[in-house]
């Protein structure tokens, strides 16, 4: 078995996966009978897979480790995305097998200086966590006054999954928060020792059942643009584009960006709450 791989996670997520895809999608006929388990059965995977049942139970239990071709045979038969398709790598593949403990993050000079010129447009910088290092006057006014909140407390998930205000201004939040813990567990598997990252998802776990359940069904997830709706408390309902500007002299940080076309009730809000 390859030094520093995660089979144990490896076979949880195959387990999920797994369970997520129906037969008919997966290209297998209706035999007509009831199914006792939803999604695949172990021994249809291997099937669909080329491999026998026995080397299949035992990647899933995390008892041996799976060549690169059984892995892109497996994302095939999954119907893996890339994002999971690079998940599931992450967890096979050869990791360091050290805790790192890497230290707070601090916003990078040339990113803050992008922050400083955005005057309208609510932005803010957050790390590979999500932990928000900083932020524009629209973004507060946008989301909540972010220096009233312990530096340590300041993270976006978090704010998502336990300041009930943030589930009330997002109408999607739904969507929003899975797709923040998509991220989060991309980044798991990508620095799986990261103890500040395990720290935050087991506090998450614990502290909301919403959380524990997505986390537990292994989706993943990379957005980079998307669209949000948020009822905002003074200027009501908004509709709002958010960029997502990856800095390339630090990799780790993004500038995430909302605006609103020009004209539109958006963006006469988004002038209100900037002025």
């Amino acid at each position: 078995m390859s030094s520093g791989a995660r089979p144990g996670e490896l076979g949880a997520f195959l387990k999920a996966r797994r369970a997520a895809l129906s037969p008919a999608t997966a290209g297998l006929p209706d035999s007509g009978s009831r199914r006792r388990v939803s999604g695949l059965r172990r021994e249809e995977v291997a099937h669909l897979a080329q491999i026998s049942t026995a080397s299949y139970i035992r990647l899933e239990q995390g008892r041996s480790q799976a060549s690169a071709p059984v892995l892109d045979t497996l994302a095939r038969v999954l119907h893996l995305d890339d994002a999971q398709r690079a998940h599931m790598y992450h967890l096979a593949g050869p990791i360091s097998s050290r805790p790192v403990r890497r230290a707070a993050q601090t916003a990078h000079p040339r990113l803050l200086r992008i922050l400083g010129d955005l005057k309208r447009s609510p932005a803010m910088i957050l790390d590979r966590r999500m932990d928000i290092l900083a932020w524009n006057a629209p973004a507060a006014a946008l989301i909540t006054d972010f220096s009233e909140i312990p530096e340590k407390h300041r993270n976006y998930a978090a704010l998502l999954f336990t300041d009930p205000a943030m589930r009330e201004l997002h109408v999607d939040w739904e969507d929003v928060a899975r797709a923040c813990v998509g991220q989060l567990c991309m980044e798991a598997a990508r620095d799986p020792h990261d103890t500040r990252l395990s720290a935050l998802v087991g506090q998450l776990s614990l502290q909301d059942g919403d959380f524990r359940t997505w986390w537990a069904a292994r989706h993943v997830s990379v957005h980079g643009v998307g669209t949000q709706i948020l009822d905002h408390p003074v200027v009501g309902e908004l509709t709002l584009g958010w960029d997502t500007l990856t800095s390339t002299t630090s990799g780790e940080q993004q500038l995430v960006v909302w605006s609103a076309e020009t004209g539109t009730p958006t963006h006469e809000k988004l002038l209100t709450l900037a002025s």
